[in-house]
């Protein structure tokens, strides 16, 4: 049913004073020095989910409270404050010194997820620099460490595992690099690194075969005198590939590249001698 216009009127009115006294209220609290009714107005908004404002006034009390009982609770609140926000650089500081300074605290555990989970979010992109996702590992791995038997244990692994698939994808992308810009020999060093140091990747039978495709290139473009050399070496890192590919949708580009090996390699009895 449709308010008539002399009752709308008025409930707009109404929710207009409301709107400013509230207001009203918040500035005035703000501006005085009273660090309880600061603490009671924070932990209210904070409650309500109206995070930019509660973090105001905890910004002017959370040093005034240290080393009283309602310390604990502020210095969680003020940390998941900005959490919620979305500045994970605070977070991540706030709720490590959380952990630090109550380390007895039933939240703490919580609290160590959560700065694990901020060095996390801080994480760029894998093209640009992996400074936070190395420390977000760091943190991680430490939070795992110290709480084996965590219920956050199994969401803390897939965090972990998608930070290394970051810096995997990171190396596998400056190996393929070296291939673009047709440097062979540094591209076969790449690979074969990254397989080594890559056991589980998702991106290792593209490796094998890029490891391949490198020592191809390399020997078809290399003086006569190495080109045979070259090509047998090349061979093996085809047998290396089809050991573990040989069903695979890459096999036939493989197959392909060896088709053309066996073309070039002079059998031993019709070398030239030397």
């Amino acid at each position: 049913m449709f308010l008539k216009p002399m009752r709308f009127t008025l409930f707009i009115t109404f929710c207009i004073t409301i709107l400013f006294s509230s207001c009203s209220q918040y500035q005035k609290v703000l501006r005085k020095d009273d660090i309880g009714k600061k603490y009671a107005f924070a932990d209210s908004l904070y409650s309500k989910g109206k995070y930019k404002k509660a973090l105001k006034l905890m910004e002017q009390i959370v040093p005034a409270y240290r080393g009283k009982p309602q310390a604990e609770k502020l210095t969680y609140i003020y940390a998941n404050t900005y959490y919620n926000l979305g500045d994970f650089y605070m977070s991540g500081y706030q709720f490590e010194r959380f952990t630090q300074a109550y380390p007895q605290s039933d939240s703490v555990e919580v609290a160590a997820f959560k700065s694990a989970q901020s060095f996390y979010n801080l994480s760029e992109r894998y093209s640009l620099d992996q400074k936070q996702t190395y420390k977000g590992l760091e943190k991680l791995q430490e939070f795992l460490n110290k709480y084996p038997n965590s219920t956050k244990r199994e969401e803390a692994n897939i965090l972990v595992a998608n930070l290394r698939g970051k810096l995997e994808k990171k190396e596998f992308e400056i190996a393929k690099q070296y291939y673009r810009i047709t440097d062979y020999k540094a591209s076969i060093e790449a690979f074969d690194n990254f397989i080594q140091d890559n056991p589980g990747t998702s991106y290792r039978e593209e490796a094998f075969l890029y490891k391949l495709k490198s020592a191809y290139e390399l020997a078809i473009n290399s003086i006569p005198m190495l080109v045979q050399e070259r090509l047998l070496t090349a061979k093996s890192y085809y047998n290396n590939f089809i050991k573990y590919y040989k069903d695979t949708d890459s096999a036939a580009e493989a197959n392909k590249i060896y088709q053309d090996i066996e073309k070039r390699i002079v059998p031993s009895e019709t070398k030239p001698n030397s």
